[in-house]
């Protein structure tokens, strides 16, 4: 009998997050969050609420927000990309620190 090769850690640990994700519209965006805008947007901006495709951004200056409703066109495009379906129609940028902002930011 032949053995297989062991799988890596990551590949066994993103199964088990897709199984235990909530199916929510707003889980799945921030799911794929970073890796659609990119770590300097996912930085200092987060998802932290969706409603009929409208996503809220929070993010953590008044100029980040600034900055994300004049790239809204291009992060939907990228993030809808990312999903492999039109999920999100807009972006609604806020400046307000989310409840639990955990991370240094700056």
């Amino acid at each position: 009998m032949r053995r297989r090769a062991p799988r890596p850690a990551s590949q066994a640990i993103a199964a088990l997050a897709d199984r235990l994700a909530p199916l929510t519209g707003l889980a799945e965006v921030q799911r794929v969050w970073e890796q659609a805008v990119g770590d300097v947007v996912a930085a200092h901006a987060e998802p932290t609420g969706e409603r009929d495709g409208v996503l809220i951004v929070t993010c953590d200056a008044a100029v980040w927000a600034q900055e994300l409703d004049l790239m809204g066109p291009e992060l939907v495009g990228r993030l809808n990309a990312a999903l492999g379906r039109e999920a999100v129609r807009s972006l609604r940028c806020q400046a307000v620190p989310a409840k639990g902002w955990a991370r240094d930011r700056s």
